[in-house]
C-alpha cells in the first residue's frame, strides 16, 4: 500500500498526464485549411455498415457494434484541442516520472520477475524498457481508458480530419471481435481508440500483440502476460536489439553546438521526430565535435552510431533502439521520458 500523501500527489499530477497521455509529446498548433463539415451522421452510418457487410463481418456483429451507434462529442472536442498544449521537456518528464512511477515500476518489476525474464528470452527486449512503456502507456495497467472503441472509432472516422486512418482502425477493431480475441461490449480503452495496457490502436493489436500466455485468446486488457509481450514484439518488430541500450544525455558547449550545426545534417525519413534529429554518425565523431559526457569526460570508444536530440534544455546522442521507441509513439518527449525511466526503474 502507498502512503495517502503520495496518492494524493499522484491525483493532483493526473490531470496533467492525461493531457499528455496520448500523443506523447506536446506539439505547436500548425496553420491549416479548415476541414469540410461532415455528413449527417446517421447518412454516415447506414453507408459504414454497408461496407462492412460488403467486407464479410457478420450480421450478427455488425448490428451488435455499428447499429444506433452515436458520436461522442468529447471525443470531438479532444481531437481538436489536443495539439494546443506548449509544456517543455523537463516539466513533461516530471510529471511523468514521479517517486511513485519508479517505486511502481520496481514493485512491478519484482513482482513479475519471472514472466518478464521469459519474455526478455522470447523477444530480447530488456524488461526495463518494457516496463518502462508499461508505465507511461496506463500507469503499469491502472489507467486504460473506459471510452467504448467503437464509438470513438466511428466519431474520428466520420470526422473529416483524419477518417481515412480511423476508418481503416474501425473495421480492424471489427476483425478483432470477429476472431474471438475479446467480446465487443469489453473492448474498451483511449477516446482515440487506444486499447489495452500497451495503448495498442487496432492495427497494431493485429500486428503485435501476442497470447502469450497460450489460452487462445490475445487479450492486452485482463493478460498482464500478453500485455508485456505484446509490447516487447513490438519493440522487437521495430528493429531493437538488446545488445545495446538506448542512448545518454550529453553535455554541448556553445562552440560545440556551432560546429554541429555546420558539419551534421538532419535525418530526411522517417516520422516527424526522426526527422527533427541529426543523421547517426559515429561515437568518434562527436566527440571531435566537441560532445562530451554529462561529467565532461570524454564519449566511450565504442563502434556506434548515434544521432543528436536537441529539446529546449536538454540534449542526448541516441542510438538504434532510440528508433523503436519512436515507432511506438513518434515524439522525442515521449521517446526519452520512456528512455531515462527504464534508466531509473533499472
Amino acid at each position: 500500500m502507498y502512503g495517502m500523501a503520495a496518492i494524493i500527489t499522484e491525483m493532483r499530477l493526473l490531470s496533467l498526464v492525461l493531457i499528455a497521455a496520448w500523443l506523447g509529446a506536446p506539439q505547436q498548433q500548425q496553420p491549416a485549411d479548415i476541414p469540410p463539415e461532415p455528413p449527417p451522421f446517421d447518412e454516415w452510418r447506414e453507408a459504414l455498415i454497408e461496407e462492412a457487410r460488403g467486407r464479410g463481418y457478420s450480421e450478427a456483429l455488425v448490428k451488435q457494434t455499428l447499429s444506433g451507434i452515436q458520436p461522442l462529442q468529447r471525443v470531438i472536442q479532444n481531437d481538436r484541442s489536443q495539439a494546443e498544449l506548449v509544456v517543455g521537456f523537463e516539466r513533461y518528464y516530471k510529471v511523468r516520472v514521479t517517486p511513485l512511477f519508479l517505486r511502481r515500476g520496481r514493485d512491478m518489476a519484482r513482482q513479475h520477475r519471472q514472466l518478464l525474464g521469459r519474455i526478455e528470452n522470447s523477444y530480447d527486449v530488456q524488461r526495463r524498457f518494457i516496463l518502462a512503456i508499461w508505465g507511461m502507456e496506463t500507469q503499469y495497467g491502472r489507467i486504460t481508458g473506459s471510452t467504448p472503441i467503437f464509438q470513438a472509432l466511428a466519431t474520428l472516422a466520420w470526422e473529416p480530419r483524419r477518417a481515412a486512418f480511423f476508418r481503416g482502425e474501425l473495421f480492424d477493431a471489427l476483425t478483432i471481435v470477429q476472431r474471438g480475441h475479446i467480446e465487443a461490449s469489453r473492448m474498451t480503452g483511449s477516446w482515440a481508440g487506444a486499447m489495452g495496457h500497451p495503448q495498442f490502436m487496432p492495427s497494431s493489436y493485429l500486428k503485435f500483440a501476442e497470447d502469450f500466455d497460450r489460452d487462445g485468446r490475445t487479450d492486452i486488457w485482463r493478460s498482464t502476460g500478453d500485455a508485456l509481450a505484446s509490447i516487447a514484439n513490438y519493440l522487437e518488430e521495430s528493429g531493437w536489439d538488446d545488445e545495446f541500450t538506448w542512448g545518454r544525455e550529453v553535455r554541448v558547449s556553445a562552440a560545440a553546438r556551432e560546429r554541429i550545426d555546420k558539419e551534421t545534417t538532419k535525418r530526411t525519413e522517417g516520422c516527424f521526430a526522426m526527422r527533427n534529429m541529426t543523421e547517426r554518425i559515429p561515437l568518434a565523431d562527436w566527440q571531435k565535435l566537441g560532445v562530451r559526457t554529462m561529467t565532461g569526460r570524454a564519449l566511450p570508444r565504442a563502434g556506434v552510431k548515434a544521432g543528436l536530440v536537441t529539446t529546449d534544455a536538454r540534449t542526448f546522442l541516441v542510438y538504434e533502439n532510440y528508433d523503436a521507441i519512436l515507432r511506438y509513439n513518434c515524439a522525442h518527449y515521449y521517446a526519452l521520458t520512456v528512455a531515462l525511466a527504464a534508466d531509473q526503474i533499472r
